[in-house]
């Protein structure tokens, strides 16, 4: 018996602007202020940003164009080294241009829809997937032989998550895990301390009857930590991290933090030290590592509300996997009232855009000396690769509109490839190339 999760939701509407936030690096000797809105401010007059989003523009003076480059070129500059000092291991080796399906893990404990799977890895272009081991309930699909989790009863026998890993490898498919990070209904129910709370002192719920636990809370980095090196002992090939946010919806005002409100830290600044750790932890595993951030974070400056900053992430992660499902773009972004209709234009401008974003921090870090360890300042910055969509919502998505978005990423100028999203985890042959006769696995 397998269930569907449900799609990434829709952004309506959009989130609150946050304003600058100077952050003060307390675990190191010295101080990292990487104000990204100045940089953006920057990249905002280069790029002619506000004349291209049309009706999502930033308000007027919300940003300060300053002139920080020499600033920031020094700051990040000493991010990066202490990053690559502090963590000698190189990754495991990767295919160039993954090409993945997401299942559930309910999908993925069917032994049919695996065989799906595997079916469409041989004939087709697909080469990698997507497995849920932690979705938004909790539940943590697999046995995890972790003292901390089995006390506090997350584990289910649902997928055997070594055995599938290796029935993947011997296929060469490239194995990617998905963990929700701070949506997480088991959590918030046996350790009911961590959870957000609203003004009465109840558990905060948002529209869709959905707790969270406090993205602040290092008892939570540490339990996310324990699962994801549990899957890594099972020998996946890369952990994918979701719900790397603060909530979007419901009533916002209401929410308490019992960790974040007491370090009096920005929303943001919770996120850095978030990645920071995950970092720190998982790094000797040379394991690879992704962060799904909104499709908004591509084109957006400011944090949305909810933390998420692009150039943020961009020393931390192998990948960074913006969600830029057309559906979840508001009426009037590109001056289209539907965007879920324009496909490709969504894709290309969000991709694009990004990738300039990119581009630009890695010229911030310009002055870190090529050669000496055999890089340069581009292979310090993560690499993009998408979410795209295959569900429909907003417009029709047979096979045809789903390739326009394959087709969008790689105009818009990525190589690493992408991950589909389908909730119900079925997907056409129509919509893939044919198969490209290529080791793809790591093992």
């Amino acid at each position: 018996m397998w269930r569907q999760s449900p799609p990434h939701r829709p952004l309506h509407p959009l989130p609150r602007i946050a304003g600058p936030v100077h952050e003060d690096r307390l675990t190191r000797t010295h101080f990292v202020r990487l104000i990204a809105i100045a940089v953006m401010g920057a990249t905002l007059m280069q790029l002619g940003y506000v004349a291209a989003l049309g009706g999502h523009i930033v308000p007027p003076g919300a940003i300060a164009a300053r002139p920080l480059a020499g600033v920031m070129t020094s700051t990040l500059r000493a991010e990066a080294e202490e990053r690559r000092a502090a963590v000698p291991a190189a990754p495991r080796p990767s295919p160039h241009d993954v090409r993945a399906i997401y299942l559930t893990s309910w999908a993925a404990a069917t032994p049919a829809l695996v065989r799906e799977a595997l079916a469409l890895a041989q004939t087709t272009e697909i080469n990698g997937v997507v497995i849920d081991i932690k979705d938004y309930s909790g539940v943590v699909a697999f046995t995890t032989h972790n003292p901390l989790i089995e006390a506090l009863g997350s584990d289910r026998s649902r997928i055997d998550l070594a055995a599938l890993t290796e029935q993947f490898h011997r296929q060469g498919i490239y194995v990617i895990v998905r963990i929700a990070a701070f949506q997480d209904q088991h959590l918030l129910t046996v350790k009911p301390s961590l959870a957000v709370r609203d003004a009465t002192g109840q558990i905060w719920r948002d529209r869709r009857g959905l707790g969270w636990v406090d993205p602040g809370s290092p008892e939570v980095w540490t339990y996310l930590v324990e699962i994801s090196r549990a899957a890594v002992r099972a020998g996946v090939d890369e952990l994918n991290y979701d719900y790397v946010r603060f909530p979007t919806d419901g009533r916002l005002e209401d929410m308490r933090f019992p960790v974040t409100d007491a370090t009096h830290q920005s929303r943001r600044q919770v996120l850095r030290r978030f990645y920071e750790y995950l970092t720190t932890a998982l790094r000797p595993t040379r394991v690879h590592l992704s962060a799904d951030l909104f499709g908004y974070a591509t084109v957006r400056p400011d944090d949305l509300g909810i933390g998420q900053i692009l150039e943020d992430a961009f020393l931390y992660f192998d990948y960074i996997s913006p969600m830029v499902y057309p559906s979840h773009y508001a009426s009037g972004f590109l001056q289209f009232g539907n965007p879920a209709e324009h496909p490709y234009e969504v894709v290309h401008y969000s991709l694009q855009y990004a990738e300039k974003r990119r581009h630009r921090f890695a010229r911030l870090l310009g002055t870190l000396p090529e050669g000496v360890d055999g890089t340069s300042p581009i292979d310090h910055v993560a690499k993009l690769r998408p979410w795209l969509q295959a569900f429909d919502m907003g417009a029709a998505y047979p096979p045809s509109v789903i390739r326009k978005q394959m087709d969008a990423t790689y105009d818009a100028g990525l190589t690493s490839g992408w991950y589909l999203w389908n909730p119900a985890s079925r997907y056409h042959a129509a919509t893939f190339l044919p198969a490209r006769r290529e080791q793809t696995s790591p093992r």
